[in-house]
């Protein structure tokens, strides 16, 4: 052991630590904003994806309740139903293609009365399912008339 000389480049391994931590520590940072950004996103998505849907059931009960008459309500008292995907929505809404489904089975108890089933699907238009832009949204309706 040498006495009388000093010590140098304790410094130098500690400023590298240091600048190495806090690189990592600012890296991760970016990913978590990242991350937090596009799951805001798919959340704004969804919203609109369930309004889309929600836009298709309206749709459909209109057809069979004030155009009962239609293409749309007489196929859904047909035996295979009857199936239409809209037209494009407007503005925010148009990122989606909704595709709405209808069954109706008729009830003659006392009087004769239809019940109709009316499934809207809407999901995000050239998105597969599983990639990370992919969103879907399902409701279901049912009307007596």
């Amino acid at each position: 052991m040498r006495h009388g000389y000093p010590q140098t480049g304790f410094s130098l391994v500690t400023a590298i630590f240091l600048l190495v931590v806090l690189s990592a520590l600012g890296a991760m940072m970016v990913t978590f904003f990242g991350a937090q950004q596009q799951s805001s996103a798919l959340d704004v998505m969804g919203s609109r994806a369930y309004q889309a849907a929600r836009g298709g059931i309206e749709w459909g009960a209109f057809q069979v309740l004030r155009n009962p008459g239609g293409a749309f309500a007489t196929g859904c008292q047909a035996a295979g139903g009857a199936t239409q995907t809209l037209p494009a929505l407007p503005n925010t809404l148009a990122a989606f293609t909704v595709t709405v489904t209808c069954s109706a089975k008729s009830y003659s108890d006392p009087s004769a009365l239809w019940v109709y089933s009316i499934v809207s699907n809407a999901r995000t238009t050239g998105a597969a399912p599983g990639s990370p832009d992919y969103v879907e949204r399902q409701l279901q309706a049912a009307i007596a008339q």
